[in-house]
């Protein structure tokens, strides 16, 4: 007889571990496994849904068959797992590939994937991350998974939304590397896992199945994306993270870099023989049939393996028969020499029929969830929901209260009283959270610019700083004066207490006054300091904060300029002081808040001095100071933009406490905000801008005062920029210009100054000569102090030469000293005043000026006792500089009263631009600078 072959053990165990992974092709009761649909629960073993208890198939497959799913039948009828674990824990990956082309069933194969390994493994064990780059219905409702920490859809049409998954998914690795470093230098999370299995003191680490849908478009628009694949390729094995990367169509060009990190592959009907090729290395997948779910795996370099995947979308419908399951891994045999059979996949017996009282169709998936809810801890959440809404203040300060002392206020913030807010969101991607967009404006940074290109949110964003403000300090400790050239959005706040005043565009009067009363302040304050040994704004705070300087009604100051384009278009007069205030005006408390659409549009003092600057949506991209390409990705929503240090992204606050982030009512909400601040707050309010009075009686002025050598200082109105008198000194400049339209005042002021001679001088002292066609200064000289009113041409020549005659007599001879020159001792008799009223209807009746006698004495007009007071038209004001007398009273700098002018006569005395201004408004131009006053009113 013959002697049978025998076989040792370690040749049976390596024979059987060779045989394990093949399978004899046996007959099933599925008669085309192929061609029929499974459903997930089936191939799962799940009889009923509805009664299933997530546990039991967590415990079955943990060990060995963890992160192991079955996903179809194969040509046998028996089930076709995957095995996303590495190869030296038995498995497929971790990474791998699919690849089908439209209709081939690919999205139904990802959410049955997703959704088998949820059935099978806890969100202790594994986590998911989830991206459809296209943004279709793939990952539809895995959101709810307890497994899910990320579904990102849509990203084609965003770009901000793809640098933001970058960020997230590296911030993981990054994450998952410092955890198991700080843990105990664990080389892998495997290791860790097994240390927490044994009883360590750690929290779970789940593995992170990473799913990217459309990758290949995803790379051809952002290939920078192929360095993070290749990084998780790299260390996903060690940090428990797997990859899977599925497309319609492969790019071979783009894939080389992460060829050999790919372990499995699994390829759907393709387009072509060669996108096959390129992914299974065989044309079988093009030849695959149109049914949907058809396709090959291949792990290693195992045979490929024809398949059906199941599926886990549709109706779920209550199973009422018998289900054999197939757990073929699991199955118990005979300790026996002899072949066993494999226990098969049966098919489940056909339901009972339904009746009219059967249940409401359930969508399996809906099933799930319902029954996954609960099962394990939430995933730890790699991706935060995009910046989409924006936060109110009521949710970025929280706690906001009523203090009796302070009124409503976030006393719980850490920066309440400290010049330290918070302005909106910065998202933090990599670091998987978002923080408090908080400036601080305490020192350097007091200056703030925002820049932003137009519908940004400029205007929201400045005054969400300011209600910021208003919210943590109360209106003795910050006041806002306010320029608003951005569309009345500061209008909205004017009701503060903490609020001084909003001057509006078209009206330049409050504009210049507003500007006027912080640049008063500065002054104020310069000295404020050297008289109270103040080495410091800090010094100053802290000293006013424990009852020092009660009657110092300022604290920190804050000028407010929405929309700086306005500025250099219409106020460029005001930028020598704003560049001013920026420059020593933190140094005493005083802080700049300017938008822009452009940071070129600032002065470079303002934008060098402006260290706190917030950057929106930009116009165009290339403007952008902070990074142009960074600056390309903000979206256009209002609010958006980068941060200057770290370049994140943030979305700023809004201005309410209503707790909404709509946009739509941001009045409403804006009103209701400002009404709470004020409704709380009891105190005084911050000090109003004073403005010029449109009525100034002369009364309210002071006297004329006297002066050395007989002369005459007389107030002729209020200074805009100081509310103080604006004096004429006869012994300095003894002449004087006014021109102005009809009823702008130029009558009323030589009565001003006919009345200011009567009161400084007798009528021995001084007389008056009146130039007067129209007869409006009769009833205003005294008969005492009168020596000629000409009222017309025939006697103005003699009136002119008789004084030229008197005054030849006064022209100081080569013996009078400087001093005595100033004394005016060497003549006597009284001083002569020529007033002229509507100079041009003199010049004009004449080719010579009638004034030219006096022109040789106008020089020493003062040492002589000679005065000029010279009114004229608006009209023709540019053609009458050229005039005798005009020009030489201009060249010898006298001052100038310019009432209301047509901006069309160009610019005038110290070239300065007329202006369209109410009766006894005017600019005195001294020196060549003009300043607004009002000219005092004489009853």
């Amino acid at each position: 007889l013959g002697r049978p072959d025998r076989l040792g053990p370690l040749g049976a165990e390596a024979l059987a571990r060779l045989l394990t992974p093949r399978r004899m092709s046996l007959g099933t009761d599925i008669a085309q496994p192929l061609d029929t649909d499974v459903e997930l629960t089936t191939l799962l073993g799940i009889p009923d849904l509805h009664r299933h208890d997530p546990g039991t198939l967590f415990a079955r497959h943990s060990g060995s068959g963890r992160l192991r799913v079955p996903i179809a039948v194969g040509v046998d009828g028996r089930p076709v797992e995957l095995d996303i674990k590495e190869s030296a824990q038995g498995g497929m990956g971790p990474h791998g590939m699919l690849i089908g082309a439209t209709g081939s069933g690919k999205s139904e194969l990802l959410r049955t994937l997703v959704l088998g390994l949820a059935l099978t493994n806890s969100s202790e064990t594994l986590n998911f991350v989830l991206v459809d780059f296209k943004g279709g219905a793939t990952f539809l409702g895995l959101e709810e998974l307890p497994h899910t920490s990320a579904v990102i859809t849509n990203l084609a049409d965003e770009v901000a939304l793809v640098e933001r998954m970058q960020d997230a998914l590296h911030g993981e690795l990054i994450r998952r590397q410092e955890l198991l470093r700080a843990a105990g230098n664990y080389t892998s999370a495997l290791e860790y896992e097994r240390a927490r299995a044994a009883g360590a003191d750690l929290a779970p680490l789940p593995s992170l199945f990473v799913v990217v849908d459309e990758f290949s478009e995803l790379l051809s628009t952002h290939r920078e994306f192929m360095e993070l694949f290749v990084m998780i390729g790299r260390l996903g094995r060690s940090l428990g993270v797997h990859l899977l990367l599925a497309s319609q169509r492969l790019d071979e060009g783009r894939m080389h870099q992460l060829e050999s990190h790919l372990s499995y592959r699994i390829g759907l009907r393709t387009f072509s023989a060669m996108e096959s090729r390129g992914v299974l290395g065989v044309p079988d997948a093009y030849e695959l049939p149109a049914a949907p779910g058809s396709g090959y795996l291949k792990s290693g370099v195992e045979a490929l393996t024809r398949f059906r995947a199941a599926y886990s979308s549709g109706t779920y419908r209550r199973r009422t028969g018998a289900v054999v399951q197939a757990r073929v891994a699991s199955q118990v045999v005979p300790w026996t020499s002899g072949w066993v059979v494999p226990r098969t996949l049966e098919t489940p017996p056909d339901p009972e029929p339904e009746t009219e009282e059967a249940e409401d169709e359930e969508a399996l998936l809906d099933v799930a969830l319902d029954r996954l809810r609960g099962s394990g801890p939430d995933a730890h959440q790699v991706w935060l929901p995009p910046l989409d809404e924006p936060s109110p203040l009521d949710a970025l300060l929280p706690g906001i209260t009523p203090d009796k002392e302070r009124g409503l206020t976030a006393a719980s913030w850490p920066g309440t009283g400290k010049l330290r807010v918070p302005v909106g969101l910065v998202d933090k991607p990599f670091e998987q959270r978002r923080d408090p967009l908080v400036v601080d404006l305490s020192g350097a940074g007091g200056h703030v610019a925002v820049a932003g290109g137009s519908q940004s949110g400029k205007s929201t964003l400045a005054r969400t700083l300011i209600a910021a403000l208003a919210l943590t300090h109360t209106p003795a400790e910050v006041q806002f004066y306010c320029l608003d050239f951005g569309g009345g959005g500061l209008s909205q706040l004017a009701a503060l207490p903490h609020v001084g005043g909003v001057a509006a565009r078209l009206n330049p009067e409050r504009v210049h006054r507003t500007v006027a009363e912080v640049m008063t302040l500065l002054a104020r304050r310069e000295q404020f300091f050297v008289d109270h040994t103040l080495d410091s704004m800090q010094s100053y705070r802290r000293r006013r904060a424990a009852g020092e300087f009660p009657d110092e009604p300022f604290g920190d100051v804050f000028m407010v300029v929405d929309g700086w384009s306005t500025v250099r278009q219409d106020y460029d007069d005001l930028i020598p002081k704003f560049n001013e205030l920026a420059a020593r005006g933190l140094n005493y408390g005083i802080h700049l808040l300017i938008t822009t659409t452009r940071w070129v549009e600032l002065s470079a003092q303002v934008r060098d001095q402006a260290a706190t600057r917030l950057e929106l949506r930009m116009g165009d991209p290339m403007d952008s100071e902070i990074d142009t390409r960074k600056a390309r990705s903000v979206p256009r929503t209002g609010g958006r933009g980068i941060t200057a240090d770290s370049k994140m992204h943030f979305l700023a606050g809004l201005p309410r406490l209503d707790g909404s982030g709509s946009l739509e009512d941001l009045g409403e909400g804006v009103a209701h905000l400002v009404g709470e601040i004020s409704r709380h707050w009891s105190g005084p309010a911050a000090p109003q801008v004073r403005m010029l009075p449109h009525r100034l009686p002369v009364s309210e002025l002071p006297a004329p005062e006297a002066t050395e050598g007989g002369g005459m200082r007389l107030a002729l109105g209020l200074d805009q920029d100081a509310l103080e008198p604006v004096w004429h000194d006869f012994s300095r400049t003894p002449h004087l210009i006014a021109v102005g339209d009809t009823e702008s005042g130029k009558t009323n002021l030589l009565r001003l100054i006919t009345q200011g001679i009567t009161a400084r001088y007798a009528p021995e002292e001084a007389k008056i000569i009146a130039v007067d066609y129209r007869r409006t200064l009769v009833d205003a000289i005294p008969e005492e102090y009168r020596i000629g009113h000409v009222i017309s041409l025939d006697n103005l020549n003699e009136t002119i030469e008789g004084a030229a005659r008197a005054m030849k007599t006064r022209v100081p001879g080569a013996d009078i000293s400087p001093a005595r020159m100033r004394r005016c001792d060497w003549w006597t008799g009284p001083r002569l005043f020529v007033l002229v009223d509507d100079y041009d209807m003199v010049s004009s009746n004449s080719f010579q000026s009638p004034f030219e006698p006096l022109f040789e004495h106008l020089t020493l007009g003062y040492e002589m006792g000679l005065h000029l007071v010279v009114a004229r038209s608006a009209m023709g004001a540019g053609r009458g500089l050229s005039d005798g007398l005009i020009r030489r009273l201009d060249e010898a700098n006298n001052p100038a009263v310019l009432l209301s002018c047509p901006p069309t006569e160009g610019r005038l005395f110290g070239n300065a631009k007329p202006l369209n201004l109410p009766p006894g408004r005017a600019l005195h131009i001294q020196r060549r600078k003009p300043r607004l006053v009002q000219t005092a009113l004489v009853e």
